[in-house]
């Protein structure tokens, strides 16, 4: 998850209309159903939200992803989940998070208003980010994050959504960012222990942080709510050009018995992106 997430426009320019590169015969009869395909919205912004959601629902998907709260009747017309609410605002993002306690009120606050939105539109997972080090020791970061989280656990738990911290790499992409292990993540998820918090395990990100996915989400998966892709390196096409299969990873996925969204986080390098989309979400069609 990028901050470009924030970005992404409800009705973005004229452009020409792009779904129709798309075939609308091309429905989810085509796919396996046994993984549920999302798409993270910002990585096609310059597509109008309406082309896109038209476009993602002609190839079979359910979902997409890191939507914002004036977004979601778009989604609701076409008939896709919200496989992750994003939020990110102009106060809080991926580096200013849960971990320091100053934050807590005002995030409490904004949360609380986030979950009724998520609820309110029928969706059930909302993203929340650790925040940055900042020299703070992983200890008590973890510490702040638990105390500021517990605060909005028992509301989330009412209203049926669950918070979703994403682990993101601090080597290339997140400098500084705390929640970059999955290890970590879980002990958090731990400390918390409520069904309504857990992780998002982005492939990516975990890729280059710690390697061993396969093993991990096969020894972490009830911390797992959501799954997000991308290619090492680069964050582009999940195809040969990169080093993980995802093939072998999708099929791990499933065995663990998972049914939430595994949704696509690539950069299209392809002039025709959706196409490109197209392609990654039948490799990951197992």
């Amino acid at each position: 998850m990028l901050k470009q997430a924030a970005t992404v426009a409800l009705a973005v320019t004229s452009l020409p209309s792009l779904a129709a590169s798309v075939s609308c015969t091309e429905t989810t009869d085509m796919l396996k159903g046994n993984i549920h395909h999302s798409a993270c919205a910002w990585c096609y912004s310059s597509i109008p939200l309406d082309d896109m959601c038209k476009a993602f629902k002609a190839m079979g998907l359910e979902a997409i992803d890191l939507l914002d709260p004036p977004q979601f009747a778009t989604a609701h017309k076409y008939g896709l989940d919200c496989g992750i609410v994003a939020s990110i605002n102009k106060d809080w993002d991926i580096y200013r998070g849960w971990n320091r306690p100053e934050h807590h009120d005002p995030l409490v606050e904004y949360y609380q208003h986030m979950i009724d939105e998520t609820a309110n539109a029928g969706f059930k997972n909302l993203i929340c980010f650790s925040g940055a080090r900042k020299g703070l020791n992983d200890e008590q970061g973890m510490d702040n994050c638990a105390t500021g989280l517990k605060r909005i656990m028992s509301y989330a738990e009412k209203k049926k959504v669950t918070i979703v911290m994403e682990l993101l790499n601090s080597k290339i992409d997140h400098h500084d960012y705390q929640c970059d292990h999955t290890a970590w993540g879980v002990e958090l998820a731990k400390k918390i222990g409520s069904e309504r918090f857990k992780l998002l395990y982005d492939i990516y990100h975990m890729q280059i942080m710690e390697g061993d996915v396969i093993r991990t989400i096969t020894d972490n998966h009830q911390y797992i709510a959501h799954y997000h892709t991308g290619g090492v390196p680069g964050r582009h096409e999940i195809d040969d050009t990169q080093e993980t299969f995802y093939p072998a990873v999708m099929r791990a996925i499933v065995a663990t018995g998972y049914k939430g969204y595994v949704a696509q986080e690539f950069i299209p390098t392809e002039k025709d992106k959706l196409a490109a989309l197209k392609r990654c979400v039948k490799i990951c069609d197992v």
